[in-house]
């Protein structure tokens, strides 16, 4: 697998996902805006994968600060962490890795640290960040691998795979550990609307694991599910509230709906990093709003008339009920989830 993001010298470096699969193109970031901006225009995507971005970002605008002061040189570093915070509102791994990067930053200067000596720390910091997210995502595939029959034909939405974190993936991680273990699996990936991320990314990456992969429209989904050619569906997460409803790609309820109806497990992979229990539910995670022009076009090509309106949610709410069980790097979580998702977290 090719890597996601990676700390080169001088640069935060990470592959353009935008122009996956015609074109391998790496980007290299040199300041906190360049990475801010990759975020954004999703140079970068993926809940787990930002938030590794954000970390690198402030990481890497401190070691550039041309501060000689604490005084100084903290507040160079509110305004990079306000710079990532401010670049896509929905998954909360930004969040969490920006609240982790400030965590650092206080203890450092609690202990009297100098500001090269912070510098460090923080560096370390997001570097750890990135490791422990692809170990992490490992673990996730672990633990959902269990659930997978040997033989499942497995319905995904969106991409969740190696390119949507540091590596190895959560939903995609569930389907390579199944493969690893030596499970015979085959994937459906819905194409996802409007951006495509599973017709590019999701089948980009099953292909290249010699995985059977399939792709289908976003509308096909309960037709298949229907000749009962899906025996489970997997996707990611990028917001957990605490009550176990969750915030994916939109078309995601969709798809939970349509499994539900038909009687399949409906799985939900993500890193504990995810889950949110300061939001008691659904209703009270934010939806960012896209630009109309990843509907109208795709590519160069109109496909609208002008004048007609447009809505582009970038991510939907599915509620708890819909869910089967959520895979984390600590266990697999079930009904009532209020009390198994606060249990992994308190594990921490």
């Amino acid at each position: 697998m090719l890597p996601t993001i990676e700390w080169r010298d001088d640069a935060i470096v990470m592959i353009d996902q935008r122009r996956l699969p015609a074109a391998e193109i790496w980007v290299h970031c040199r300041t906190a805006p360049d990475v801010a901006r990759a975020i954004k225009t999703m140079v970068i995507r993926g809940a787990p994968a930002i938030g590794v971005a954000a970390a690198m970002g402030i990481a890497l605008a401190m070691r550039r600060s041309k501060a000689t002061g604490t005084r100084q040189f903290a507040t160079d570093f509110q305004k990079t962490c306000d710079l990532m915070a401010g670049t896509r509102p929905t998954a909360v791994n930004l969040f969490w890795a920006i609240d982790r990067m400030k965590g650092t930053f206080a203890a450092a200067v609690q202990a009297g640290a100098s500001v090269t000596e912070i510098r460090d720390r923080l560096e370390a910091d997001a570097r750890a960040i990135h490791d422990e997210d692809v170990a992490n995502c490992r673990a996730i595939g672990s633990v959902g691998a269990a659930f997978v029959p040997d033989g499942a034909r497995i319905l995904t939405h969106c991409n969740a795979g190696a390119l949507a974190t540091a590596g190895y993936g959560t939903a995609l991680g569930v389907i390579r550990a199944a493969a690893e273990a030596g499970k015979r699996v085959s994937v459906v990936a819905d194409e996802t609307r409007p951006f495509l991320q599973g017709a590019r990314l999701t089948a980009w990456e099953l292909v290249r694991d010699g995985i059977d992969t399939t792709v289908i429209t976003d509308n096909m989904a309960g037709a298949l599910m229907r000749q009962g050619l899906i025996d489970l569906v997997v996707v990611g997460a990028d917001r957990i509230a605490a009550n176990g409803d969750v915030a994916n790609k939109i078309g995601t309820y969709s798809v939970a709906v349509l499994a539900r109806a038909h009687g399949i497990p409906f799985y939900v992979a993500a890193p504990v990093s995810t889950i949110d229990l300061a939001t008691p539910d659904g209703a009270g995670i934010p939806i960012e709003e896209r630009p109309y022009r990843e509907v109208t076009h795709v590519g160069p090509t109109r496909l609208t008339p002008e004048g007609a309106g447009i809505r582009n949610p970038a991510f939907d709410v599915t509620p708890n009920e819909y869910v089967t069980a959520i895979f984390t790097e600590r266990g697999a979580c079930t009904a009532p989830f209020g009390e198994s998702l606060r249990s992994v977290v308190s594990q921490g």
